[in-house]
């Protein structure tokens, strides 16, 4: 075991682990450390504590200092220097004619290096604007595409929902997400209403997704035949999943047909396709197949 603290650089950002040595580091403060970009200024999230070697990325460097207010000061004058960056950077853009949206710009905290984030579609050859930044800058210049939902994770924004953006706010890391959960949990398939401010799939399908695929096992699907508890056979017409009701099509005695609804209980039928048997018609595939593209695409590292 060995003791660490999670630091973050950035809001939402990934929590690196570092060494606090013999400093009493307490959750909220700041900190100076040094990282693979040089020496940064981070808000530590979480305070001292053991946790197993093979967990760790080694070398575990150690926490420089406490943040003093100095420290501060240049920090928030860092932050104003990475506006005027950010201009410039784009004036530099346009006039070399380069097809790339610049998202933010970023300075180490000893001003080692200033960092450009930046969407294209495809490869941009940005050498040429590197040597004018380095020129005004007088320092190292590093130029980093990342993917469309990096882009909303820096910018932040409101969601359909009507709150911040969860990859903005509490959301370090991308999960996985896939059209087969939106058809699990019965959504509209309709990619305006899956779809996020980035354009890719909701980040938050995932949020109940083990919920719903518990709830789905112990229903049957839509068209299934059943048999009800008053000896009855019929076909499934649609199902409640929060509530574990099953709307059934009956054939009476006369041969009438009659919708009746059902607790799962009083059914009994061959247990319902797990989560990785759900089908897509062809249609929703042609249609939402735009939607996953990129899903796996870059992510945007703090450090």
């Amino acid at each position: 075991m060995i003791k660490v603290i999670g630091v973050r650089f950035r809001t939402a950002g990934k929590i690196y682990f570092f060494s606090p040595g013999n400093m009493d580091i307490k959750p909220g403060s700041q900190v100076i450390v040094e990282t693979a970009r040089g020496i940064e200024f981070g808000n530590v999230v979480s305070g001292v504590k053991e946790i197993e070697d093979e967990k760790i990325t080694q070398p575990l460097k150690p926490v420089i200092r406490i943040a003093t207010e100095e420290d501060k000061r240049i920090e928030e004058r860092n932050r104003e220097k990475e506006k005027e960056a950010f201009q410039i950077c784009l004036d530099k853009i346009r006039k070399h004619g380069l097809e790339m949206k610049l998202i933010d710009a970023e300075y180490t905290f000893d001003n080692n290096k200033v960092l450009f984030y930046f969407t294209a579609d495809g490869r941009i050859d940005f050498r040429e604007l590197v040597k004018d930044l380095a020129s005004v800058f007088r320092t190292r210049i590093e130029l980093r595409q990342i993917g469309v939902r990096d882009e909303t994770k820096i910018r932040g924004g409101i969601g359909i929902c009507g709150r911040p953006l969860c990859c903005h706010t509490y959301l370090s890391e991308f999960a996985p997400v896939s059209i087969k959960m939106a058809k699990e949990q019965n959504l509209s398939l309709n990619p305006t209403k899956i779809s996020g401010v980035c354009g890719r799939l909701m980040c938050c399908l995932t949020n109940e997704e083990e919920t719903y695929e518990e709830l789905n096992s112990r229903l049957p699907a839509i068209g299934d035949t059943v048999k009800t508890v008053e000896g009855l056979s019929g076909e499934v017409h649609s199902v409640s999943v929060l509530r574990q009701l099953v709307k059934v099509v009956v054939t009476l005695e006369n041969d009438e047909k009659e919708i009746r609804e059902y607790k799962v209980s009083d059914l009994k039928f061959r247990p319902r396709r797990r989560k990785n048997d759900v089908k897509l018609s062809r249609e929703e595939m042609k249609e939402l197949a735009a939607l996953e593209k990129g899903e796996k695409g870059s992510k945007l590292n703090d450090n």
